[in-house]
C-alpha cells in the first residue's frame, strides 16, 4: 500500500473513525481535494487549496463553507452565503467522516 505524508497543524484534532462526526482534523482534504476542491483549485492531487485552518476553533474548515470569498476573491459578496450553503451540501458536511485513510503518529 503506498504511503503519503501530509502535514497538519500540530493542534489539529485526531482523525475520527469512519462514519463518526467530522471534527475538523483536515486529513481528508490535506490528502486530496474533493470534486468541489478540484473544480475550485484545478488540483487533482495534493492538499486542497480551499482547506483552511481556524486558529480560533483549532480545527480545519473548508474555505468554501467558512469564507467563500477568501477562496474565490472575485465572488460578489451577495453570493457568498449561497456558495457557502451549496458547498456545505456538495461536500456532504455533517454526514460523518468518509475518509478511510490510516493515520500514523510521527
Amino acid at each position: 500500500m503506498p504511503r503519503q505524508v501530509i502535514r497538519l497543524h500540530p493542534a489539529a484534532p485526531p482523525k475520527p473513525a469512519e462514519a463518526a462526526p467530522c471534527n475538523g482534523c483536515g486529513v481528508c482534504c490535506a490528502a486530496e481535494p474533493c470534486p468541489l476542491g478540484v473544480l475550485v483549485s484545478g488540483r487533482r492531487s495534493g492538499a486542497c487549496a480551499a482547506l483552511s485552518w481556524s486558529e480560533d476553533m483549532a480545527l480545519y474548515r473548508c474555505g468554501l463553507v467558512a469564507d467563500p470569498r477568501a477562496v474565490l476573491p472575485r465572488l460578489p459578496a451577495a453570493l457568498a452565503p449561497a456558495v457557502s450553503r451549496l458547498a456545505r451540501r456538495w461536500i456532504s458536511a455533517a454526514s460523518g467522516c468518509d475518509s478511510s485513510l490510516v493515520v500514523e503518529a510521527p
